[in-house]
């Protein structure tokens, strides 16, 4: 059983709950997603597994999680970009933010984001029971494709991405 870190809205952990208890909730809880840019400054993307229990299929950003009991939200960022593409990079807490998206099946996630960026040309060695594909995109051809297909996308995804290329902007990424 998984338990995720129950926050308030200043991430000060206030208990923990199972993780699909706290899906269904939805309560808010600690997070992070990762945004990793080869030298060319594309995106790395992913396809979530299609044995995920939420949103499988569907294309997100580099990886994305919630940290364990004890565990910084950079160590877990560290942990599942290993365990879910095979890479070891560079990465730094950019910002972090709230938000709230349903993802189906009468799940919602209320997360604290911690968003991580790094820098690496590596060739990801997926976990295939975690990730179902990944490819490199350029910002403005992700841009127009979200437009275009938002279906094809996580909903987290589509609010993290929006807030990334704001802060990707001042960052001069």
């Amino acid at each position: 059983m998984e338990f995720v870190i129950l926050v308030d809205n200043n991430d000060q952990q206030i208990g923990l709950m199972e993780k699909q208890a706290a899906h269904i909730g939805p309560h808010l809880h600690r997070a992070f997603s990762v945004f990793i840019f080869n030298s060319q400054g594309e995106l790395l993307m992913q396809q979530r597994a299609l044995t995920k229990y939420h949103s499988p299929g569907l294309w997100t950003n580099t990886c994305c999680s919630h940290p364990r009991d004890g565990e910084t939200a950079h160590e877990a960022a560290k942990r599942r970009l290993m365990e879910e593409m095979g890479m070891d990079c560079e990465i730094h807490e950019a910002y972090s933010f709230i938000y709230k998206a349903p993802v189906g099946q009468g799940l919602t996630e209320h997360e604290f984001d911690h968003v991580f960026i790094g820098q690496s040309d590596a060739i990801p060695v997926i976990n295939t029971d975690e990730v179902a594909s990944w490819k490199y995109m350029s910002l403005e051809k992700l841009q127009k494709d979200i437009a275009s297909y938002p279906e094809l996308y996580t909903e987290w995804f589509k609010i993290t991405f929006e807030e990334m290329t704001q802060h990707v902007e001042i960052l001069k990424l």
